[in-house]
């Protein structure tokens, strides 16, 4: 995997650069939509490639492990060629999805006891599992398994924890080391910094992340309920601490405005699950603000969804008709509106890199939070 930065705004700490992985090369600053089981919901590979321009989509190693499994995924030869999709993809480690099961699981040293949420059946994540399980989903890069604390999280927990993670990192990497991808493509191995909302937790755990000189570095344990102010002053911290060459990917953000907030402090990579779900109850975020398109204005205005957007579901339908739908809770209106709002983050981070490229980016991006945090 190779990481270019070609350019750099004068202003804030936001980078324009180009990954390649065996799958493609991606241009960042870029969003991730989320494919949790495979399938990014109520969206075709088509449309995610064509219409959206995704360059590059996540998914969930918790989920794809217990269903459709690990013999279908490497039966078909990977979650490339079950899925159909060509380009890169992203593997995260369950591991937030674990942290998620709280009444079900328990954590030791060795890994992670938990019930399947579908059966109740007892299975077991360690690290050297965890990469196992990777290899054989088959991602162009895949995440390092560790504790997402919770928030708030007092200081003991999440230092204990923390230490847990950076012990756990270290059978990652001996595992991922000593095997081979399966499919005949190189796969990456991304460290996770944690540290819940405590500066001298995160310095360390920056630090310690930054001394595996790993390909790329993942930001993690943030998003979970903590306010906006501590998310951006855990992630400038540790920006400053994680080498500038890497690609940095902070994971699970967040509305458009953290993410621009976010690249403007160095962050390279988002995903979240945040564009489809609140697409599926009719909350769209537009080039002007955000709709809520079950309210009852939008119930006579016939103009297009968001014609800044040009793809076809935004300037074919109406916003009158996607109300419509959305409140016959129609099919085809959670599709349109997964669609628009992809389209919307792509189009975001796309337009983004095009300021840092044109050195315009901090004056853009004051003015664009703004924008974007208006409710029309």
């Amino acid at each position: 995997m190779q990481f270019t930065i070609s350019n750099k705004d004068k202003n804030s700490s936001a980078r324009a650069g180009e990954l390649t992985t065996a799958h493609g090369t991606i241009k960042t600053p870029i969003f991730m939509p989320v494919g949790t089981a495979g399938s990014v919901k109520a969206v075709h590979q088509r449309e995610l490639k064509d219409d959206i321009q995704a360059q590059i989509i996540l998914g969930n190693t918790y989920h794809l492990y217990l269903r459709p499994g690990l013999d279908v995924l490497q039966k078909a030869g990977g979650l490339h060629k079950f899925n159909g999709w060509d380009k890169p993809i992203l593997t995260d480690s369950g591991g937030y999805q674990v942290y998620s099961l709280s009444g079900t699981r328990k954590i030791k040293e060795e890994g992670v006891t938990f019930k399947s949420h579908i059966d109740g059946s007892k299975h077991i994540f360690s690290p050297e599992g965890v990469m196992d399980i990777q290899r054989k989903i088959g991602a162009d890069i895949i995440m390092a398994f560790d504790e997402c604390t919770p928030y708030p999280c007092d200081y003991e927990y999440a230092r204990k924890s923390m230490d847990m993670t950076h012990r756990w990192l270290d059978r990652c990497i001996q595992q991922f080391d000593n095997t081979e991808g399966l499919y005949g493509y190189e796969q990456s191995l991304f460290p996770i910094v944690q540290g819940s909302t405590y500066k001298d937790l995160r310095k360390r755990s920056a630090e310690e992340i930054a001394s595996k000189n790993r390909v790329g570095n993942a930001i993690g344990g943030l998003s979970v309920g903590e306010p906006a102010e501590d998310m951006y002053e855990m992630t400038e911290l540790v920006c400053d601490i994680l080498p500038q060459d890497k690609p940095r990917y902070l994971m699970g953000v967040g509305t458009p405005a953290n993410i621009l907030e976010c690249i403007a402090l160095g962050v390279d990579m988002f995903d979240c699950v945040m564009p489809t779900r609140n697409a599926r109850n009719g909350m769209l975020f537009t080039t002007e603000g955000i709709i809520n398109i079950r309210n009852k204005k939008w119930e006579d205005d016939f103009s297009p969804i968001d014609p800044n957007l040009g793809t076809y579901v935004d300037t074919f339908y109406t916003k009158a008709y996607l109300r419509h739908l959305i409140h016959s809770k129609e099919i085809l209106g959670a599709q349109i509106a997964s669609i628009h709002n992809l389209t919307f983050y792509l189009w975001l981070v796309g337009e983004a890199r095009e300021q840092i490229i044109s050195g315009t980016f901090y004056d853009w991006k004051e003015k664009m939070v703004k924008k974007l945090m208006t409710r029309l």
